[in-house]
């Protein structure tokens, strides 16, 4: 069985394609969306989602979230004494997820297609492939969110040519795509956006705007207490949505701060992020050689497109108004299940073509003459441009820049750069050339680049024909499968939670982080129904650890509103 996935900054899903269409599979809670938060315990117990979220509160040294930022780089994180690269804790969601769909569908999941965001360079898409292959999935092919996105429109079933903008703004990522219709062809034309971009910088706004207002800094704050800063702010973002003013609470050292914060204070403090919004859409305009007046629909997609200060921004902008007929949490990992159903070839789907873009220039590093005898090295040759439809292959000749040159080294790069070092290494290949004077030998240099975002690089000596090939697969630490099985043996000591065990764990950690934040009769009446809860659960009567867990998740729900 082949499912989608979008594997989110804050928040992830699964969905497969059924007789009756597309569908969302619920998690092990019966919630669509399932937070992109993963909490390790001193014991090695993992904790994926909901639970791992409430985790933050109370043990926030024990949780990562955000990952999704760090995908392709060697960052490091610690939980509980024990270190996690990104990709590892991004196989703990799937993981997570693989679970919820098998016990939803009564069988195995083997493979996955995987929505990652458009502006993902080759090393963030890597990534993301081998975090698939720890979850025990195979990752074939990979969709960009927003070209998932407009297959889950069914825009393909469109009877006419239509431009189309895609404007994705999730919990951590931002991007831009504008794509094309024409027959059963959906192109994309440009992509742009920024991967550090997202809802998540919204709330850390109301955040700075409640320290500034409090004359506080978040260095005269816990861990614990900047984690319970952050939930109130995410709640206060989501809230100022309908209201003039918004008041945001916490304990600070066991003295409730308040502060209230109006809408119009919010707007302005947002204007620096509406700003850097603005540029990806002028920059794809720009490489697709359109003008606003040429988009038929724009369609909104990622959770922060929900926040009315985008919306009202985006209105603005386009000067018409979005579609946003389907839910923008869920859009993507629908057209990654359409995707898969596309990969079984089911009936049921109607067969399209689905063309991309190579998101960043490919080229390498040469000499240049600037001067008659004058040359400069470390300079960019791009090869196939960004924006260019893929699968694409192009050629470049190089020529010798000294005497008697002997060898000639191609160093792979990925970027948009002027200068070599500024732009992403992929790897290089060298090869032998005969003497002479400079200039005299020469070499094609030919990069292939697929839908896959596999890049096969040829060098071919022009005078001897000599040729060598690579293949380009990830960035310097590409995992072989034989690494690959060895860290998924070493993760194999995590113990993830029994699913019958999640709702009542979730309800406990969501009680005990009330408590904490609470004083006086308010924390008295929680410890009254905590206890009683944890009286039925040493009791293991199933019915009463299911009577008690609803009455004290009543309680929890009235002390919250």
């Amino acid at each position: 069985m082949i499912v989608g996935i979008d594997l989110g900054t804050t928040n992830s899903l699964v969905a497969c394609f059924t007789e009756e269409g597309p569908r969302v599979i619920p998690n092990r809670l019966g919630k669509h969306l399932t937070p992109s938060v993963v909490s390790v315990d001193a014991e090695g117990n993992v904790f994926v989602g909901e639970t791992a979220k409430e985790r933050m509160s109370l043990y926030p040294d024990t949780v990562a979230q955000t990952f999704k930022r760090s995908m392709g780089t060697e960052r490091d994180y610690v939980l509980s004494g024990r270190h996690f690269k990104p990709e590892e804790l991004s196989a703990m969601v799937l993981r997570s997820l693989k679970e919820d769909a098998e016990q939803f569908l009564g069988e195995e999941v083997t493979e996955a297609v995987i929505s990652v965001p458009a502006y993902f360079d080759d090393k963030r898409r890597k990534a993301t492939k081998r975090a698939g292959e720890l979850a025990g999935l195979k990752v074939e092919r990979m969709i960009s969110e927003p070209t998932a996105a407009a297959v889950a429109y069914g825009l393909y079933d469109k009877t006419k040519d239509t431009r189309f903008l895609v404007f994705d703004l999730g919990g951590g990522t931002f991007d831009v795509s504008i794509l094309e219709l024409y027959h059963n062809i959906l192109e994309v034309r440009a992509v742009a956006g920024d991967n550090y971009l997202g809802g998540e910088d919204f709330t850390q706004v109301m955040v700075k705007l409640f320290l500034h207002k409090a004359k506080l800094s978040l260095s005269d704050l816990t861990a614990k207490e900047q984690a319970r800063l952050y939930r109130q702010a995410e709640k206060a973002k989501c809230a100022i949505n309908d209201r003039t003013e918004v008041t945001l609470s916490f304990l600070l050292s066991e003295e409730k701060q308040e502060q209230t914060i109006t809408y119009k204070e919010y707007e302005e403090a947002c204007e620096e992020l509406l700003l850097k919004i603005k540029e990806p859409v002028k920059k794809s305009l720009s490489d697709a050689g359109l003008k606003l007046s040429d988009i038929d629909e724009v369609i909104l997609i990622g959770g922060a497109t929900r926040l009315t200060i985008v919306k009202d921004f985006l209105i603005r902008l386009f000067r018409k108004f979005p579609d946003t007929k389907l839910n923008p949490d869920e859009t993507v990992a629908i057209g990654a299940a359409i995707q898969a159903a596309m990969k079984e070839r089911k009936e049921e789907v109607k067969e399209i073509i689905l063309t991309d873009v190579c998101s960043f220039t490919l080229g390498t590093e040469v000499v240049v003459e600037y001067e008659e005898g004058q040359f400069e090295d470390g300079r960019f040759c791009p090869i196939i441009e960004r924006n260019t439809v893929i699968p694409a292959s192009h050629t470049e000749r190089l020529y010798t820049t000294h005497d008697n040159q002997t060898k000639v080294r191609v160093k792979v790069l990925q970027g948009e750069s002027r200068f070599a070092k500024n732009n992403l290494f992929l790897g290089e290949l060298t090869v032998d050339l005969p003497k002479g004077p400079k200039g005299s030998e020469s070499v094609d240099v030919t990069y292939t680049y697929d839908i896959n975002s596999l890049l096969e690089v040829e060098v071919r000596v022009v005078s001897t024909g000599e040729t060598r090939k690579m293949i380009i697969k990830g960035q310097d630490n590409q995992l072989t499968d034989e690494e690959i099985e060895k860290r998924m043996q070493e993760l194999a000591y995590l113990k993830v939670q029994p699913r019958d065990f999640e709702e009542n764990r979730l309800v406990l950690l969501r009680a005990e982080r009330m408590y904490e934040e609470s004083l006086g009769a308010r924390r008295k009446k929680l410890d009254h129904f905590l206890s009683d809860f944890e009286a039925a659960l040493k009791s293991e009567d199933q019915n009463r650890i299911r009577e008690t867990r609803e009455e004290l998740i009543r309680i929890l729900d009235e002390e919250e509103e």
